[in-house]
């Protein structure tokens, strides 16, 4: 039986969904964290564990959690590593809450921070983002955060305060929404953001990583950024195009005055390094120019092939007839 909204009668009023990759160091304290926090709502529940190909201890742990809780935890294995944001969306596949909340496995947002997004929810926010009040990430990190936020201010019409944190929350409509955007490359928060008709922001605490290391190097950062600025706004193609006819004239200009001055002054030699420099800039802006839209170029060929964004290897859950009636 399924009510209106395509919900199982019998289904949570809140998801937890959280991905994990090789967090074996962390995860009985987010166990022991987490499942009070969520006990002690007084509210029906579900934590979805989505495990992105982890190579250490993570998919034991996490069938052994299962077990101890199988009413109320599900546990998705995934064939091999399919990124973060695959990992979510596998989750947002298997969530039956009307609230879905998305939490970072290594606990720098504390699990008990959660009841201020549902309060948010409860209050008619069909979106809520999170900023933290004090990182405790490495400076690089910050300031590198800090920059992009104001990047992507300026290129695409999302206003997130903080898009680096993953605690989240998010209507079931809002999900349904990102599922249907069928989307290979794409930044979750801003998505949701996007479709989202009364979004809000909480201030949560942060803390430093529990145990084990993060999974986001500076090249994956970078890539991250990359996939928020393709996927929501086509600025840097205009802007490039703007600097392209800026350059044409410029060097249009300069080469009418080299012809001028030639036929003046003469043949001379001195100012050859001079057009060595303008050449090396205008190329180094071409080179950047194509990288740009080869980021673009990369994601329609990576879209055009319809794979699949992730490959479910088991999944981990309480059959109907096994959960107890209230």
């Amino acid at each position: 039986m399924t009510t209106a909204n395509d919900q199982p009668a019998t289904a949570p009023e809140i998801s937890i969904v959280i991905p994990v990759y090789n967090e074996e160091a962390v995860l009985q304290k987010l166990f022991e964290r987490l499942y009070p926090v969520m006990d002690g709502l007084d509210r029906s529940y579900e934590v979805i564990f989505v495990d992105d190909g982890s190579r250490d201890r993570s998919p034991a742990l996490l069938r052994q959690m299962y077990q101890q809780r199988p009413d109320v935890t599900r546990v998705v294995l995934l064939r091999a590593n399919a990124g973060q944001h695959a990992a979510i969306l596998a989750g947002f596949e298997y969530a039956r809450g009307t609230y879905v909340i998305t939490l970072d496995a290594d606990l720098q947002n504390p699990p008990e921070e959660i009841p201020k997004l549902i309060a948010q929810m409860d209050a008619g926010h069909d979106y809520v983002g999170s900023i933290r009040r004090k990182r405790h990430d490495q400076k690089w990190r910050h300031y590198a955060s800090r920059a992009m936020n104001r990047l992507r201010r300026r290129i695409t019409n999302i206003v997130m305060t903080d898009q680096g944190c993953m605690l989240r929350g998010y209507h079931r409509d809002i999900v349904r929404a990102i599922l249907d955007s069928q989307e290979n490359h794409t930044f979750l928060p801003a998505l949701g953001y996007l479709y989202a008709g009364n979004p809000t922001e909480v201030v949560v605490e942060h803390e430093k990583r529990a145990a084990g290391e993060s999974k986001y190097s500076l090249f994956k950062l970078i890539h991250l950024n990359f996939d928020l600025m393709t996927s929501f706004s086509i600025v840097p193609l205009q802007l490039f195009s703007l600097v392209g006819i800026g350059v044409s004239l410029v060097s249009l200009a300069f080469v009418v005055f080299l012809v001028v001055r030639r036929l003046i002054v003469g043949p001379e030699a001195e100012g050859v390094f001079t057009l060595f420099a303008i050449s090396f800039f205008v190329m180094g802006i071409l080179l950047l120019a194509v990288g740009i839209l080869g980021e673009y170029v990369g994601r329609i060929y990576v879209q055009v092939r319809h794979r699949p964004r992730f490959l479910v290897a088991t999944v981990l859950e309480q059959r109907p007839e096994e959960r107890k009636e209230p």
